[in-house]
């Protein structure tokens, strides 16, 4: 199989997963209608359940964040290379990460060390439109 077409695919699975996660975090907004609470306990119940929504939807929103970064990448065309050392990231590390921006010796170091010997964006969600390479932050 050709890389464009693993990026293909990898690229509607982005979309689709873009798509699920939007109608998850929607379905979570209008289930966010608060009830009458009973007492005490149904009280705590609330709250307890209240408040892992609201980290489940912030873990949701990060999500889907880089899920639109790798996207954007993707039309861009710096999809699938190392934001690091700029090496093409193997296909299937895409495919079990697919929003990943570091090939693996280079997420190793910095898992390791948190420095890299250039100084970039740590994922595409920090990048703004235009050049990804041009466009590099400093972690």
């Amino acid at each position: 199989m050709a890389r464009s077409d693993a990026l293909g695919r990898l690229h509607e699975r982005l979309v689709s997963q873009r798509d699920d996660l939007q109608d998850q975090l929607a379905g979570q907004r209008s289930r966010q209608v608060r009830h009458e609470v009973g007492d005490a306990g149904d009280a705590a119940v609330e709250g307890a359940e209240s408040e892992i929504d609201s980290q489940l939807a912030a873990f949701e929103a990060g999500e889907l964040r880089k899920i639109e970064a790798a996207i954007r990448a993707i039309r861009e065309g710096v999809y699938g290379n190392c934001l690091v050392c700029e090496k093409k990231i193997p296909i299937a590390r895409l495919q079990a990460m697919p929003y990943t921006t570091m090939c693996v010796k280079c997420q190793s170091e910095d898992d390791e060390t948190g420095v890299h010997t250039r100084t970039v964006a740590r994922d595409w969600s920090s990048l703004y439109s235009g050049d990804a390479r041009g466009a590099a932050l400093a972690s």
